[in-house]
């Protein structure tokens, strides 16, 4: 799509003049690590001077740098974001709630002419970007309350991502010497995301579009570019136009649970045969459009197929639970019913996580280093163990699993 797409003011969309940020969603689990810095300002320095050396011009570097402070709150955030330190259950009541449905609906028919335009020009299905803006700010309805430029500073000072939001910091400084954004309003939370759709400063770089014509890039202020560029961003990751992200699924009785995860894609004619149907207890249709099975709180919750644009929603935030919930809501908001299965109420903490993980190692299952993060790899080491001890191998931290893990552990070797 051109960057020069424009949607004038006209259509109903103004610029909002709104501060930036709520979730921090593009942000990557994997970094690259630095050095500690001997102290805030030494750091601070050697930003300073990374910045000028890469290009941004001088007055910009002094105006902004000048100001950062230390937030170390943010360290603690970046070390507990809840797409991975909750259970789908916590995680998706909190998110795809009927206020949230209501209000998208309300968002949907509001901007309906404008969202019809995206469509014609990048595929995407209005109901996906009022998701995905409902998840980020809840409609713009909050964004946050720190500075972006001291948030990411804070962070790019701390040895974990350092490299990582050193580099979107600088990213920050060229938005604001481009003239895209003030820096006086990149208010925020504690990740660095700008605007509505919570771009991180790296991808507003490179997929942000001047939606009004009005010269900026300005996801924060204009909800036209916000959008517009959200819906640009989705197609570079791959959308593929007439198909949807996936849906619940009824697994038949006996099915072999093994077969769920990511990296288990087979046809939808494969998956029919095996009995599965749709939540009104039809067939799937026998066609070769791939598909994985996710079963996100085990056996005894809801299960689902999910198609190739549930991977490209997982480019924009890596996380089952986040993708998942996207796709839920826009069902939701363009009018599909409740999940039909119903969510277990388990819960369990990311110590118990972390224990798990270490006692599946010593058990000769390999978890992955203990860090309390359900992801693949402690999925199929749990799987392995349920298929050992005959148990329904979901690949979820049930609490019969705990039990299971823990008697054998006390057994010893």
């Amino acid at each position: 799509m051109s960057t020069r797409m424009h949607v004038r003011r006209g259509l109903g969309l103004p610029a909002l003049g709104l501060p930036a940020l709520g979730l921090p969603t593009m942000v990557l689990l994997a970094g690259l690590a630095a050095p500690a810095q001997a102290d805030w300002q030494t750091c601070v320095a050697d930003l300073r001077q990374r910045a000028l050396d890469s290009g941004v011009p001088d007055n910009t570097v002094a105006s902004v740098m000048d100001t950062v402070v230390e937030l170390p709150r943010v360290i603690s955030a970046d070390r507990s974001q809840p797409e991975f330190t909750q259970t789908f259950t916590q995680y998706y009541n909190a998110r795809v709630t009927p206020e949230r449905v209501e209000k998208g609906r309300e968002m949907l028919t509001r901007h309906a002419s404008f969202l019809a335009l995206v469509q014609r020009e990048t595929g995407i299905p209005p109901q996906y970007l009022v998701a995905l803006w409902g998840l980020e700010t809840n409609y713009g309805s909050y964004f946050g309350t720190l500075s972006i430029p001291s948030a990411l500073t804070t962070l790019a000072c701390d040895s974990r991502r350092a490299d990582f939001f050193a580099n979107e910091l600088l990213a920050v400084l060229k938005i604001i010497a481009a003239g895209d954004i003030d820096a006086d309003a990149l208010i925020g939370s504690w990740a660095g995301a700008i605007g509505h759709m919570q771009f991180m400063p790296t991808t507003y770089l490179a997929h942000a579009v001047d939606g009004d014509g009005d010269g900026r890039r300005d996801l924060l202020g204009s909800l036209t570019d916000a959008l517009t560029s959200g819906a640009a961003y989705l197609e570079s990751l791959g959308w593929q136009a007439g198909y949807r992200w996936g849906r619940e699924v009824v697994l038949p009785e006996n099915f072999d649970h093994a077969q769920a995860g990511r990296s288990n894609w087979q046809s939808l004619a494969y998956w029919s045969e095996t009995g599965i149907k749709d939540t009104f207890d039809r067939p799937l249709a026998p066609i070769d459009l791939e598909a994985a099975l996710l079963l996100p709180s085990g056996h005894t919750g809801p299960a689902f197929l999910v198609y190739p644009n549930f991977k490209t929603l997982m480019k924009w935030n890596r996380s089952e639970s986040y993708a998942l919930s996207v796709g839920r809501l826009a069902d939701r908001i363009a009018g599909a019913g409740r999940l039909r299965a119903t969510l277990p109420s388990e819960r369990f903490a990311t110590a118990d996580i972390t224990r798990l993980q270490s006692n599946l190692n010593t058990l000769g299952y390999d978890a992955g280093k203990p860090d309390g993060v359900l992801g693949p790899g402690t999925r199929g080491a749990i799987r392995r163990f349920q298929q050992q001890f005959g148990l329904i191998a979901d690949g979820y931290p049930s609490t019969a699993l705990f039990t299971a893990v823990a008697e054998q552990i006390n057994r010893g070797p």
